[in-house]
């Protein structure tokens, strides 16, 4: 390893390692604050909290780790560029890929073990959390009860108004639910007026001491189902003794559940996704039979003699006439109610098969989501280098915040792809990678411009378009108004000799433009001496059916995107007859639209081949992004293209 390559992985390293234990303590303490409700009260034991950590810290890698990267990719690089480290480099004939070189390894062996990472030891402690989590809590507080809500001891619900007192010992409108021998109906209710907790407070005994009450209780009858009788009883004073001791025997390493799809690695989930997808098609295979055994069409029915004489055994009159009309009556019959019967097996059906696909998603998310995060932590550097070199600035300030933001971006990303994908709205694969590959080209793009040497954005790239398309002139531009009183003949000598007459050569074009609006034609044009090649003619009608095409375009696109906003605002109101009209005609707007941007694209392609600027053409990749956004690339569109018919046209003339 040469020293260059030493020194920034040395410097790299120290950097990574001190991000990487502060966000990692970030990240815990937010995780005891987002649990501390299920840890307190509990008098759980050291060795428990330190468990619980520990097994939650593997699961906040896929948080920590990327903005690790992220943001020690920018805190190093844009110190580099600080101070003068980049510069140093480049007078030696060190570009910035043969300075990320030594470190691109270590990226891409940090992106295996994450791999790795993610495939084992995530899994094992997503296993060990969930049912860590759901053994603390079988755990009961002693004497932790809530005012105002159910609290469940054992068999028993207590509820009550209010308590007070020194040690909060005496209660005030007090209602218990006891559960019956089955664990699940309360068969017994206490009501009464006060009642005190007469126990100590690290007692195993809960005693409660009720006052003036009553005692309701169930009686079971096996004789008549309609009859529900119980017992009541009025008491002045009632003692209930309930043993906690039993209640607080928890086994911690108990392991209730190993089979969800967040405890499984690559080999057991790929196993559970074929299990669950043949699982799938039999419930359909099933459910078909089941649909087609209740319509009745296997059972077969005896039809009458036909009226007309029937001709090789085809008859195309009325199906139903084959029937007597008893028979006909007892057909329509038993079809409604096969139909009404089928249509409330598929409602009833329809929310378990909704309930399989999101677990098939889930697993599938899972699955893909081990891969992602390992090329997520390579993009997030190839994002987090080439950036600190083009900000140059070091240090925890600027760098946290954009490191920050761009993490967020990528994260809620992934939230809002993985949310529509388990509810079925998305693939679940292209969910899984969906905020990887949105940082791709942000990661291409940056590294260019780093290598390049130039900044994030140019400025001039971006304010001259908007000038051009708000029609705002510059302090010194020249304002061709003045053209307006002049005669045609005038116009024709300023055309012919627009430098003898210290003009420049953007006043031909727009003395012709005059001419034109003046109702003259490029033909009559020519005749009075003007030399315009015969191509400007083609030229011309290529940019009109351009702008044809536009407005059409344009049109078509804005009832799509007004009625698909329409479509969601009665959908929401629960108006669904509109809605249905508003989607379809959002979706034929769109679909005509797609139709008329071809064409758009085709023409303005066709534009500039013939006007043999090839390399004028706008990009393919801006052209596709203003496909979605097409209501901001029209105008800079159209602005582009009437500024290279002017250009054409100023060549044009001989």
């Amino acid at each position: 390893m040469k020293i260059l390559d030493r020194y920034i992985l040395t410097t790299y390293l120290k950097t990574f390692i001190s991000v990487f234990i502060i966000l990692m303590l970030i990240f815990i303490l937010q995780t005891i604050w987002l649990y501390i409700k299920e840890l307190a009260g509990k008098d759980l034991d050291i060795v428990i909290i330190a468990k619980f950590l520990i097994y939650f810290m593997p699961k906040l890698i896929p948080l920590v780790l990327p903005l690790t990267i992220l943001l020690a990719s920018i805190m190093v690089f844009g110190s580099f560029a600080e101070n003068y480290e980049f510069a140093a480099m480049k007078s030696t004939g060190i570009s910035l890929q043969r300075a990320m070189s030594g470190l691109s390894i270590f990226i891409v062996i940090l992106g295996f073990v994450t791999f790795l990472f993610s495939n084992n030891v995530i899994p094992w402690a997503e296993l060990n959390s969930y049912n860590l989590r759901r053994n603390i809590a079988k755990l009961k507080p002693a004497m932790l009860l809530a005012k105002g809500q159910f609290n469940e001891v054992g068999t028993y619900n207590i509820k009550f108004a209010d308590k007070y007192g020194d040690r909060d010992q005496y209660l005030k409108d007090i209602t218990i639910h006891i559960k019956g021998a089955d664990g699940k109906k309360n068969e017994t209710t206490i009501k009464s007026k006060t009642g005190e907790l007469a126990s100590e407070k690290n007692s195993n005994v809960l005693k409660l001491i009720l006052l003036d009450g009553n005692y309701y209780s169930d009686i079971t009858n096996t004789r008549s189902k309609n009859h529900k009788p119980f017992a009541k009883s009025i008491f002045e004073k009632y003692i209930i003794n309930i043993d906690l001791s039993k209640l607080n025997k928890v086994d911690f390493d108990e392991k209730s559940q190993t089979d969800k799809y967040s405890m499984l690695n690559i080999s057991s989930l790929n196993k559970t996704i074929d299990s669950l997808t043949e699982k799938r098609q039999a419930d359909y295979q099933s459910f078909s039979k089941n649909l087609l055994q209740r319509s009745g069409v296997s059972k077969k029915i005896n039809p009458i003699t036909p009226k007309e004489p029937v001709n090789d055994s085809i008859y195309t009159g009325n199906l139903l006439d084959l029937f007597s009309p008893k028979k006909k009556s007892e057909l329509i019959n038993v079809t409604d109610k096969s139909i009404t019967s089928a249509k409330q097996i598929i409602i009833s059906k329809e929310r378990t098969k909704k309930n399989a696909e999101i677990l098939i998603n889930r697993h599938v998310i899972s699955l893909h989501e081990k891969f992602a995060l390992g090329f997520a932590c390579i993009i997030l550097f190839f994002v987090g280098a080439p950036l600190g070199a083009l900000i140059r600035k070091g240090g925890i300030g600027l760098p946290m915040v954009i490191a920050i933001l761009l993490f967020l971006t990528y994260h809620f990303i992934g939230i809002f792809a993985t949310n529509s994908a388990k509810s079925g709205n998305l693939d679940p694969i292209l969910a899984s990678w969906f905020s990887t590959l949105m940082m791709l080209p942000l990661g291409i793009f940056l590294t260019k411009r780093a290598t390049a040497d130039r900044g994030i954005f140019e400025l001039g790239n971006i304010i001259e378009p908007l000038k051009k398309v708000f029609n705002i002139k510059e302090k010194d531009a020249v304002d061709y108004k003045f053209l307006a009183p002049y005669k045609n003949e005038e116009l024709f000598n300023i055309i012919n000799n627009y430098k003898a007459l210290g003009h420049d050569e953007n006043i031909r074009y727009e003395a012709i433009k005059l001419l034109k609006s003046r109702g003259l034609s490029i033909k009559q044009i020519r005749e009075k001496g003007i030399n315009i090649n015969a191509d400007y003619d083609v030229s011309e009608d290529i940019v009109k059916k351009q702008k044809s095409l536009s407005k059409f375009a344009i049109i078509l696109y804005s009832i799509g995107a007004i009625s698909l906003i329409l479509y969601f605002i009665c959908n929401n109101n629960k108006l669904p007859a509109l809605a249905s009209v508003l989607i379809k005609v959002s979706m034929g707007a769109f679909l005509l639209f797609v139709v008329y941007y071809i064409r758009l694209l085709v023409n303005t392609f066709r534009f500039y081949t013939h006007i043999k600027k090839k390399d004028k053409r706008p990009h393919f990749f801006l052209l596709l992004i203003g496909f979605p956004l097409y209501i901001v690339s029209y105008a800079f569109l159209n602005v582009k293209i009437k500024e290279d018919l002017k250009l054409n046209c100023l060549n044009s003339l001989k």
